[in-house]
């Protein structure tokens, strides 16, 4: 901040507090000195007021604001440059109760640390801290059960674009993740986007009528398989999904998949690791148990 505008916060907030201070007391000394029956002399909806004085203990009350302004004032910042006796900033708090945050938990985050990812997905401890990590950092795209919605991969199946081994699901959230589904319209035209949706739809066993099988079949291995493979199985290693278990991240529908097909998918999965490597152990065993113990519900 320039010394201009600091000195003009400070010039302009002073004549403030002084033009207030002299509004009380005018006001209150144009008052009369006692209780009457008499009227301002004039009628707000039928309703009159009585011309008193402002009662004192809310004199006092208004005089009280004004001193506990101009102490604030002293002792922390709030005019212009002036940082303040007592030196507060709210980047020193932050700092100072993250701090005592990680003091308090450090601990308990240190035993889990030293723990397996399959480890720590079996304890119900940090099952619950995991939960909670989850909650804050996670639900407001996979939900707060984890299956996901609409572009946002479901965590509870066991269907993984950049695979769900603990190492691969640590390196995701470490490090997120950025879809790379190009745009085919202009290489393989209308026609082309039309016959390979009804292709990649019949690797899941959809049906679509209208549509030549053996046509989208060759123009998938043209320019599909490098991704996905030849048997359309997908890549975890370049995020390219399986297109065999009828699991769609962005809709099964016919339209849906030649929309994919036209124009691409970017979706963006931001990284995580402003969470410390404790936190990112208890999140990734708790998003690894998320499959896994639904994985386990479901065989028994």
């Amino acid at each position: 901040m320039s010394n201009f505008w600091s000195g003009y916060i400070i010039v302009l907030t002073l004549i403030t507090l002084g033009l207030i201070l002299w509004l009380l007391f005018a006001t209150r000394k144009g008052q009369r000195p006692e209780e009457t029956d008499q009227t301002v002399g004039h009628s707000f909806d039928g309703i009159e007021e009585y011309d008193n004085p402002l009662p004192r203990w809310w004199f006092v009350l208004f005089l009280a604001t004004i001193v506990f302004s101009a102490i604030y004032l002293v002792l922390y910042p709030g005019m212009g440059k002036w940082p303040g006796i007592l030196g507060w900033t709210q980047v020193s708090q932050y700092e100072e109760e993250v701090a005592d945050a990680r003091e308090q938990f450090a601990p308990i985050f240190a035993k889990f640390a030293d723990m397996s990812v399959e480890e720590v997905a079996q304890d119900d401890a940090a099952h619950r801290i995991g939960q909670r990590l989850f909650a804050v950092n996670c639900s407001v795209c996979h939900g707060s059960d984890g299956r996901g919605a609409y572009g946002f991969p479901n965590l509870t199946d066991d269907d993984w674009i950049w695979g769900g081994e603990p190492d691969q699901i640590r390196t995701t959230l470490n490090g997120g993740r950025q879809a790379a589904m190009p745009a085919w319209l202009a290489v393989i035209g209308e026609s082309g986007v039309r016959n390979t949706a009804g292709y990649v739809r019949s690797l899941s066993g959809l049906e679509t009528e209208g549509v030549d099988i053996a046509a989208g079949e060759q123009i998938f291995k043209t320019n599909c398989v490098a991704c996905h493979g030849p048997d359309g199985t997908g890549n975890p290693l370049l995020g390219a999904p399986n297109l065999t278990d009828d699991v769609w991240l962005y809709g099964a529908s016919m339209l849906q998949v030649q929309q994919s097909l036209r124009y691409g998918r970017n979706g963006n999965m931001p990284s995580q690791a402003h969470l410390g490597e404790d936190k990112l152990h208890v999140l990734t065993a708790y998003v690894y148990s998320l499959s896994k113990r639904n994985t386990d519900a479901e065989a028994d």
